[in-house]
């Protein structure tokens, strides 16, 4: 059975004949019970009549489209989770209806064996909603348009209320502040959960993208299948579409067996794609057919195989200044920024510090084995008055180095000690500019001094942001060239001219 109940009530809408009838034989099989309708005016009729446990509609109608359905689901406060079918090739007619509020889409000619598994991912969703999640409503999004410029407000929809505590997710408990920014953050995962709509995670390095796209997940109706978390910056360019899609035995020099890719091992839950402004514009167009098609083909093969699973991804670059300028795919873009979730930065949110600096040293004790400590008065006003760049990063060694240093019940850390696990201060002691803001040109001012030693003045400031793009990168040199724009060997040579250790990353591909 297709889901939790006996036979789960569904309403198909469709205007072509054949078509309708496909579904609703398909479905009763299935052991589905299945009421028609043929355009916009039936299909309300019967949902004002009756309630279902999902709604399938064809965008476009006879009278209109599928989103008046969407609407009237979405203004009615309906529980209902509607799943859209759209011609082949309109990727904005399927974006359109996501951020309407479907559920999910299917494009024709549909594939009755994914049409079926949609199906039930919907009703299950559908039957959650009724054991307590919020009723379905369309989903704001902060997406811009390709000037940059803010996208017309969505209109109002009615608040999702916030289960308790204890019915929570870890990963969302594990988010933590009671600040006004990260409530909308924690209140946005869960409704952007209930649909299988691409989410955009964006913020600064630092600020947790990863654990949001966790807790996506595990609110999810997908939370018993796998996560699977990519950085899209650590795996070198020759091995993207392997990584990605899998590849058959001797497909390239070294692959003695068939091995699964990415999105197989996704299959039936969440692939999070961390850093996605770093993939190669080659590797972008195949990433957007895959999500679009719902199929890969693995290197060396030539069969597509079908692959059940939600994109999640996360950028600290801003996506729609890098289409503008020709960096990034203007159509890959709008798939995977359907819904646009904004991290704030932790000067942004001061008054979650405190908190947030006990929730870590009480996890970092626990994974060290060491017993609970409290942060001193004296270090959280210092961690209050200071710019943490590195965010919640930052915060977590700077915790790291005091639990190390201090002794006692509360830990205390020397303001010189405090600041040397962070790059962002071994910059600002250079004097040069952040990453999170636009570089100035460099400029000998009349009251500047002149360094006595040019060559030991570059290689301090050189130094100091191979040190960053290496940290930020963890330490994977092949990520970190790319970032800077020089080659593998370049930064290589550079790290053994000015002493830089190579610590790698453990688990960290590093060619």
């Amino acid at each position: 059975m297709p889901a939790e109940t006996a036979h789960p009530r569904v309403l198909v809408i469709d205007d072509e004949p054949d078509l309708r009838t496909l579904y609703e034989v398909s479905l009763v099989r299935e052991g589905y019970l299945v009421q028609s309708a043929e355009s916009v005016e039936q299909a309300l009729a019967a949902l004002q009549e009756d309630r279902f446990d999902a709604v399938i509609s064809d965008m476009r109608l006879q009278d209109g489209l599928g989103l008046d359905v969407l609407r009237y689901l979405a203004q009615n406060q309906r529980s209902e989770r509607c799943v859209v079918i759209t011609a082949y090739g309109s990727a904005e007619n399927a974006v359109e209806a996501l951020k309407a509020g479907a559920f999910d889409y299917l494009t024709k000619p549909v594939d009755l064996k994914q049409f079926r598994s949609v199906l039930a991912q919907a009703v299950r969703s559908t039957q959650a909603g009724h054991n307590g999640a919020a009723s379905m409503a369309p989903l704001q999004t902060d997406a811009v348009d390709r000037q940059g410029k803010d996208a017309a407000p969505a209109r109002s929809v009615a608040p999702v209320e916030a289960a308790p505590a204890s019915a929570q997710p870890a990963a969302l408990l594990r988010m933590v502040g009671d600040s006004a920014a990260m409530r909308m953050v924690r209140e946005r995962v869960q409704k952007v959960a209930r649909s299988m709509a691409p989410v955009l995670v964006r913020g600064e390095s630092g600020t947790g993208k990863e654990l949001v796209a966790q807790a996506v997940h595990a609110c999810s109706h997908r939370a018993s299948g796998p996560f699977v978390a990519v950085n899209c910056g650590a795996i070198p360019e020759q091995l993207l579409e392997a990584e990605f899609f899998g590849a058959r035995k001797g497909a390239y020099t070294g692959s003695t067996q068939d091995r699964e890719g990415y999105f197989q091992a996704a299959h039936g839950g969440t692939l999070f794609l961390d850093e996605i402004g770093d993939l190669p514009l080659a590797m972008q167009a195949k990433l957007l057919r895959a999500i679009q098609e719902r199929s890969v083909r693995a290197l060396g093969g030539t069969q597509e195989e079908p692959v059940d699973t939600r994109i999640v991804s996360a950028t600290h670059h801003d996506l729609a200044a890098l289409v503008v300028k020709g960096m990034f795919r203007q159509d890959l873009y709008y798939r995977l920024n359907v819904i646009e979730i904004t991290l704030p930065p932790l000067r942004e949110r001061r008054g979650d510090i405190p908190v947030l600096a006990q929730a870590l040293l009480a996890r970092i004790a626990a994974d060290t084995g060491q017993l609970p400590r409290s942060v001193s008065k004296g270090m959280v006003t210092a961690l209050l008055g200071y710019d943490l760049l590195g965010n919640v990063r930052e915060l977590e060694n700077i915790l790291h180095r005091a639990l190390a240093l201090s002794e006692g019940d509360e830990l205390e850390l020397e303001e010189q000690d405090m600041w040397v696990a962070s790059p962002e201060a071994a910059v600002a002691q250079t004097g040069l500019p952040s990453t999170h803001a636009p570089e100035p040109e460099p400029a000998i001012s009349a009251g500047s001094v002149v360094p006595s030693d040019l060559q030991s003045h570059l290689d301090v400031q050189e130094k100091a942001i191979l040190l960053r793009a290496l940290t930020e990168c963890g330490f994977n040199r092949t990520a970190a060239a790319a970032r800077l724009g020089i080659s593998l060997r370049q930064i290589r040579y550079r790290m053994v001219r000015l002493g830089i250790d190579a610590q790698i990353a453990p688990g960290v591909a590093d060619v």
